[in-house]
């Protein structure tokens, strides 16, 4: 069932079994997951079904820290969030990403990658893409370079833009146990008295029509920034100042120019999208396990891209893409034509790029580079705070404060000197290191001309991040804040680490597996 809270009364819906706060990814999934517990849902959005520029300005904030991009356009706050015009990239973390490194500090979740395992198989069954290997590629060919030095991974793509859009999820606002909520604010969550559960969620209208709501639980799944906005807003679950702190990217970097010995060799062996039964793969290189432990690097990542030297201007498409998807309202039609444009990108991925990398046609690319896709170290002094400006609702805005650590500038170093090495082994060419992998004065450097998204994935981690020991950690591995026994997070704020994997599927797998949680705390 569905009402705009601008134009209904909340009358009969006040007091849910479950209020799910956030209808992005997150919390669609999770709403999912619940469809046939019996449970009474209660889904919050703060938007409507499209972008409202009025709602939209209560995502500003302000960056204090590295360089990132306008705060209020990091995410989208309407139903389906920003996978309205996410990219498609889906890949589980791997095993080693779960575990306790001794090199990468604050590492290890209280989870294993084994119990996540069917909840990924149910996550791909939501995005209709098949099993696949543990490289993530059903007929993949043999690793060209020696494993000793990196492996081989693939993204799946799903490219259905629209998945997570109303339109597109009849079969909640159809379901008499689903109440879904447009243009509901959360302002504030707040506590009993004796300080050990929520008691009521007040809400409000971008006009400011309020009303409170007095759920049995409680779940935050508006994303890393918004997620420890409203706790730190509220007052809860920050004891021990933990709140807001580990924020990780995947940052963004030229790697470096790859100087192939025969191009045509080289681009057959390191094909960089295929497509399996109508399924789109993507190719890219991550450092062996075995590598990671010796030299103590992170599990960051890297692709292959022909594109322009450093300096230059960018091509014409990529001006127009930068234009559609950073100027220009993501409305309906404005993300229509974003998507024109993305099927524009698919089609030459699979007729141009084979001619840059194979040397037989340029293109508007000066020469086949690597793109860092990096894993940051989970770093406490990275981290979202609360402003002194508040949005239209008295809401306190944020500030991030996005820092590095010399491990991730290292690891991604490490990895691409260890391909350089495969390369030379077998003969198949050299990579020659960016120049600023040397600058000792430079942390990270952003390249507009090697990625669309120069800065990084858009992909807000460890905010809330998951542990055993509430003095390090938000959330248990149930997802529910530590001393608060209905209150619980879910999505990527809560990951502990991020690896190199873009976060989506592990957002699902997440979401499903706190549904079972939920499930089964009703049966007991």
């Amino acid at each position: 069932m569905l009402r705009d809270f601008e134009k209904h009364s909340l009358n009969g819906w006040k007091n849910p079994d479950v209020c799910i706060v956030g209808a992005g990814a997150a919390g669609i999934s999770l709403a999912r997951g619940l469809k046939d517990s019996g449970l009474e849902v209660l889904l919050l959005e703060s938007g409507g079904s499209d972008y409202e520029k009025k709602t939209q300005a209560m995502a500003q904030g302000k960056n204090i820290g590295y360089d990132y991009y306008n705060l209020e356009d990091a995410r989208l706050r309407f139903f389906g969030g920003t996978t309205a015009i996410w990219g498609g990239r889906c890949a589980e973390l791997d095993d080693i990403d779960f575990e306790e490194r001794s090199w990468v500090p604050h590492s290890g979740w209280p989870i294993k990658k084994a119990d996540l395992n069917d909840y990924y198989t149910q996550a791909r069954s939501m995005l209709e893409l098949p099993e696949v290997p543990n490289n993530g590629h059903p007929e993949a060919k043999p690793n060209p370079v020696d494993p000793k030095y990196v492996d081989v991974a693939y993204w799946q793509f799903d490219d259905q833009f629209d998945r997570f859009t109303l339109r597109k999820c009849s079969d909640l606002a159809d379901d008499t146990n689903i109440r879904i909520v447009l243009h509901a604010n959360v302002t504030e969550l707040k506590m009993n008295k004796a300080k050990s559960a929520i008691e009521t969620i007040e809400i409000s209208t971008a006009g400011g029509k309020r009303e409170t709501i007095t759920p049995k639980k409680v779940i935050l799944a508006t994303g890393g920034l918004e997620n420890p906005r409203i706790l730190l807003a509220s007052n809860i679950g920050n004891e021990h100042d933990q709140v807001g702190r580990y924020f990780m990217e995947h940052p963004h970097a030229r790697g470096g120019l790859i100087v192939p010995a025969d191009h045509d060799k080289f681009s057959d062996l390191f094909k960089v999208y295929s497509h399996h039964d109508g399924i789109r793969y993507g190719m890219l290189f991550r450092p062996a396990d075995g590598l990671q432990k010796d030299k103590k690097i992170l599990n960051t990542s890297f692709s292959l891209r022909p594109s322009r030297h450093e300096g230059r201007n960018q091509v014409f498409y990529s001006r127009i893409y930068n234009r559609l998807r950073h100027k220009m309202a993501p409305t309906r039609f404005g993300r229509k034509l974003w998507s024109i444009v993305k099927r524009a990108s698919r089609f030459a991925q699979s007729h141009v790029l084979p001619q840059q990398m194979s040397g037989k046609g340029k293109f508007g690319a000066d020469g086949i580079y690597s793109v860092i896709r990096a894993e940051q170290a989970p770093n406490p002094d990275s981290r979202v705070v609360l402003s002194q400006d508040k949005d239209a609702l008295g809401v306190p805005k944020i500030k991030l404060d996005w820092k590095f650590s010399d491990l991730d500038k290292e690891s991604a170093k490490v990895l691409l000197e260890a391909f350089d090495c495969g390369l030379k082994d077998r003969g198949y060419g050299k990579s020659v290191l960016a120049e600023w992998f040397d600058d000792k004065s430079l942390e990270w450097q952003h390249d507009p001309l090697i990625s669309n998204h120069d800065k990084g994935g858009f992909h807000h981690m460890g905010t809330t991040r998951m542990g055993k020991d509430p003095k390090k950690s938000v959330v248990n591995a149930d997802c529910q804040v530590h001393g608060v026994k209905n209150l619980y997070v879910v999505g990527s704020s809560v990951f502990t680490t991020s690896g190199w994997a873009n976060p989506t599927l592990t957002i699902l797998a997440l979401s499903l597996r706190l549904a079972d949680h939920l499930k089964a705390q009703k049966k007991a």
